[in-house]
């Protein structure tokens, strides 16, 4: 089979790919399965306040450094309405992120819904531009295959030290495991399918081959372009909910909008710990 078939293939696997959604929030909820298509589109996610017809507020603006920093903030529906109920994405109604402008200081979080505003602490360090991110899916979306992304910037003024961004590798650390490339620190195509595939070892090692079901998957990679910090947020595309294939090797297709450095937080669990592996691509 030659590459470009076996990637053919494993985006065609990705069209089996099940998520259980229900609705959640002030109203009461029902059960539903909805088929979710491969994430490769080559959009960058969660650059503007306002997207398919939802923005995204701050009540509770982070304003100065902390391990806990409170955030609160509201979604808008299309007619100015705080949205309250939303369906299960991944076990989870919202997706929580936050990066600062250098790539560093990476966090996934799940806020807590009270009355219609969502509430969570996030870690600042250190000062600089950070973006947040909140990834949903709204009963009334546009498209019912595909999550919404809103993005929100704010600023810590004072003296930062930023981090410089580490040159693409094959391999990273994830706590004791060791996360490896297949392709090396090869760079990959823009605007092309390309099958990403990781493997995760121990430090003997040896192949981890029983990684836990995290949030609905076996692994999450969120992957943000490094100049204008869009988002791309995937799960393995060779999986199938309840018999999901769990590991030592990790597949993704990937699609890429733009050409430079991207960094990539990869996110699994193993025996009730969660992992998570760094790694630079450069798309070109």
């Amino acid at each position: 089979m030659t590459t470009s078939m076996a990637v053919a293939a494993l985006v065609l696997a990705g069209l089996l790919v099940f998520v259980s959604a229900r609705s959640c929030g002030s109203a009461s909820g029902h059960q539903a399965h909805r088929v979710v298509p491969p994430s490769t589109s080559v959009v960058d996610e969660g650059l503007d306040v306002v997207h398919d017809g939802y923005r995204i507020v701050l009540s509770e603006e982070p304003a100065e450094r902390g391990a806990a920093v409170p955030v609160a903030f509201r979604i808008l529906d299309m007619r100015g309405n705080p949205l309250t109920r939303y369906d299960i994405g991944h076990t989870k109604p919202l997706h929580f992120y936050v990066l600062r402008e250098d790539m560093s200081q990476y966090q996934h979080l799940h806020p807590e819904l009270h009355g219609d505003t969502w509430h969570t602490t996030i870690a600042v360090p250190d000062g600089g531009l950070y973006r947040l991110y909140a990834e949903f899916l709204a009963p009334e979306r546009t498209d019912p295959m595909h999550s919404t992304v809103l993005g929100v910037s704010f600023v810590i003024p004072g003296d930062t030290a930023l981090v410089p961004l580490a040159p693409p590798a094959a391999s990273a650390k994830a706590g004791a495991l060791t996360v490896s490339r297949a392709d090396g620190a090869a760079a990959v195509a823009v605007n092309k399918v390309n099958e990403l595939r990781f493997r995760v070892t121990d430090e003997a090692g040896a192949p981890v081959d029983r990684l836990d079901a995290y949030l609905g998957a076996y692994a999450h990679m969120s992957a943000f372009n490094s100049i204008s910090m869009g988002l791309l947020h995937q799960h393995p595309q060779d999986q199938v909910i309840g018999e999901l294939l769990g590991g030592p090797e990790i597949r993704f297709a990937a699609q890429f909008a733009h050409r430079g450095e991207h960094r990539l937080f990869l996110e699994f669990s193993v025996a009730g710990q969660v992992h998570r592996a760094e790694f630079t691509v450069f798309v070109t």
